[in-house]
């Protein structure tokens, strides 16, 4: 008797992969590349830099609903929230009922605050708001920022203690603040919320400055570099979402998304095979 065919892991990919396309063509580009969900900026990272706030109601959030019902592809996540010691968590009560209206799941955010008491409070209240919306925070460590590594998120969502607070774990960042696979595979259950992949050259940025420029635009395709993307797979919960995020602007956006999907789905596609063959 056949064993039935095992179905492929989906797959999403996060905006900064080519964040200079709209959220339209964003949709139809990532759609017909293969990924089954995308991430949209609708927040800017820093102040005046590149986001695409949407309201409902507006012709233009119809017009993006319409895309992702039409292209049949979901949103994953909604970015990006700096939690900066000025932060008033209530003003973003808009922008969650915009992202639940189209069907994320949860909305990233960075720590900025080197005031942990006043971080973890800024935390629980956007995780508290987010919940009847139905989205998750999930909390992204990055090296140069006050939250930078795996294990200052953890000591974070610990802190904080709420339900709808996870981390998300990006290949790049995971590397660069020095942790790894082993580390993941330590962390309690249902403290994980997402997880980007990408890869990148075995020589680490010699300064935060370096750091930045090689996540926003010299990543590699999942596969193409040294980052240890199979024990990070290994590590990370089979219910974990997977997104790819591989800003590579030498190559043209259509080629970049599809390099982007096939070069994840390999890497993903191939660590499946090996599990299935070992069960």
């Amino acid at each position: 008797m056949k064993s039935a065919p095992i179905a492929a892991r989906p797959l999403a990919v996060a905006h900064l992969t080519a964040l200079d396309i709209a959220p339209v063509p964003w949709v139809r580009l990532a759609a017909r590349a293969g990924f089954d969900a995308v991430g949209l900026r609708v927040h800017p990272a820093v102040p005046g830099a590149v986001a695409y706030p949407t309201a409902p109601g507006t012709a233009a959030h119809r017009e993006l609903q319409d895309a992702l019902a039409g292209e049949g592809i979901a949103v994953h996540d909604v970015e990006f929230i700096p939690v900066v010691p000025e932060l008033d968590p209530a003003s973003f009560a808009r922008l969650f009922e915009s992202a639940a209206s189209l069907g994320a799941h949860c909305v990233n955010v960075s720590g900025d605050d080197p005031e942990q008491g006043r971080l973890a409070d800024n935390l629980a209240a956007l995780a508290e708001l987010a919940r009847p919306f139905g989205l998750r925070i999930d909390l992204e460590f990055m090296r140069w920022r006050h939250v930078g590594s795996l294990a200052h998120a953890r000591e974070m969502v610990a802190r904080v203690a709420h339900p709808n607070l996870a981390v998300l774990i990006d290949a790049l960042h995971l590397s660069r603040s020095g942790g790894t696979p082993d580390e993941v595979g330590g962390m309690p259950p249902g403290w994980i919320g997402s997880a980007q992949l990408c890869d990148a050259r075995s020589e680490h940025p010699g300064s935060d400055d370096e750091a930045i420029r090689e996540a926003r635009t010299d990543r590699l395709p999942p596969g193409a570099g040294a980052l240890p993307l199979d024990a990070l797979l290994r590590a990370l919960p089979a219910d974990v979402a997977l997104s790819v995020e591989m800003p590579f602007p030498s190559v043209p956006v259509d080629a970049r998304l599809d390099l982007a999907y096939s070069s994840a789905r390999r890497v993903v596609d191939r660590l499946g095979a090996v599990t299935a063959a070992s069960v």
